[in-house]
């Protein structure tokens, strides 16, 4: 199913959410580094790519699709996701120092003698660390990251690293996009550059035939917002869920633009965040996504021909947070709180008995939808948009009970 298909089916079955925020990142440039921005030049060097933002990625739609094998590396608590295609490689992240080594190795058995593409999501250790083995360990035509400078030993030795091997960091603008392999990848954010570390990572839309996917590494709610708000594709067939499953990403209106098919969650199993965090499990959950988690499965590898996306094992759809007493910043559902009947449990004779309004069932819709339901968080609904009133005033306003709810 092509891109507009997929949208439009996504929408037939999804309860239309509020406009997505359209608040802009911080600007913030007293962070901001001195390495120059990329410009669109001739190529003919390891340095020179000719990027044509509305072009490429046109370019890469309209050729035949050929294979591209999608690979998220089980770094433990960091993120390294390895992308092979036509004999050209990308490498997005390299994973923290402990993983450094077996990232170089895992690219040697998959035959990698060069990395056309390296992408610095941004430079926390957990992610950048792994890149400068890969640095040292193979050659490199171009390294992408991040406008910004970090006050870190780890950052200075990247880019001594980058340095070393004669190359410069490239910083693309948001929409720029490159030609790669089969397909093409197109620049999402971060639009600009703020305080916050995470919220300056560099996003990718990487696009193969009319399979998608979207690597966003540690971008936060602000950086998703500029996203929505920036009028580029967004949707994908596969989102690598960002900061690990971290609550403070993935938010409601940035799954209802990128609709993914499938999601994948980068994090170490016991890891001492509590990644993933039940605010995004069960955002995940409510939408139906089927989801793939490295702390459980290890590595999981994905090959796309352009249409059809054949994984190397089954999803492991489990929706646990990282840490078991982890209860969520989000109303919880009824039916948890109150047993698998969704109603309270039954009052002792020694218990006050409520009367009137007070024994009523509690319900909540949406902003746009038909229909009530027994939780704030059905299906793609927005919790924090959500509006709770009684049964009868909700069908007093014409509102009709969700089938899912309130199964007949």
């Amino acid at each position: 199913m092509n891109k507009k298909g997929k949208r439009f089916a996504w929408l037939l079955r999804a309860v239309c959410l509020t406009a997505c925020l359209a608040a802009g990142l911080s600007g913030c440039g007293a962070r901001a580094g001195s390495h120059e921005t990329v410009q669109p030049v001739k190529s003919g060097s390891a340095q020179e790519q000719d990027i044509s933002t509305d072009s490429a990625a046109k370019a890469g739609e309209s050729r035949n699709a050929g294979d591209m094998t999608v690979h998220f590396l089980d770094v433990g608590q960091g993120l390294s996701i390895l992308v092979q295609s036509e004999g050209q490689t990308l490498l997005y992240d390299g994973g923290g120092r402990s993983a450094s080594s077996f990232t170089v190795a895992y690219l040697e058995r998959q035959g990698v003698a060069e990395i056309d593409y390296m992408i610095s999501s941004h430079y926390d250790e957990d992610h950048v660390a792994g890149l400068i083995g890969c640095l040292n360990a193979f050659d490199v035509r171009q390294v992408i990251g991040a406008d910004y400078e970090q006050d870190t030993k780890i950052y200075q030795s990247f880019m001594n690293a980058v340095e070393a091997e004669g190359l410069t960091v490239l910083h693309p603008a948001v929409g720029d996009s490159f030609d790669f392999g089969s397909g093409s990848f197109t620049v999402l954010a971060p639009a600009s550059i703020g305080e916050e570390d995470n919220g300056n990572s560099v996003v990718i839309r990487l696009d193969n035939g009319e399979n998608s996917f979207l690597f966003t590494g540690d971008a936060n709610l602000d950086s998703e917002a500029a996203m929505c708000a920036s009028g580029l594709e967004l949707s994908c067939d596969v989102l690598s869920v960002s900061h690990h499953g971290s609550a403070t990403a993935t938010g409601w209106d940035f799954l209802q633009a990128a609709v993914p098919e499938y999601a994948v969650v980068s994090c170490g199993a016991g890891n001492s965040y509590g990644h993933p965090h039940k605010d995004v499990c069960d955002r995940l959950e409510a939408m139906g996504i089927p989801l793939f988690r490295t702390d459980l499965q290890g590595t999981v590898t994905v090959t796309s021909d352009g249409t059809e996306l054949i994984w190397d094992q089954e999803p492991c759809n489990d929706y646990s947070p990282g840490e078991e007493g982890d209860t969520g910043t989000q109303p919880q559902s009824s039916k948890k709180e109150a047993g698998e009947s969704g109603q309270e449990p039954p009052k002792t004779g020694s218990e006050p008995q409520p009367s009137g309004a007070e024994q009523e069932n509690q319900v909540w819709i949406s902003v746009s939808g038909s229909k009530y339901h027994s939780r704030p968080d059905c299906g793609t609904m927005n919790p924090e948009h959500a509006v709770e009133m009684t049964e009868t005033e909700a069908a007093a306003q014409g509102y009709e009970p969700c089938g899912r709810c309130f199964p007949e």
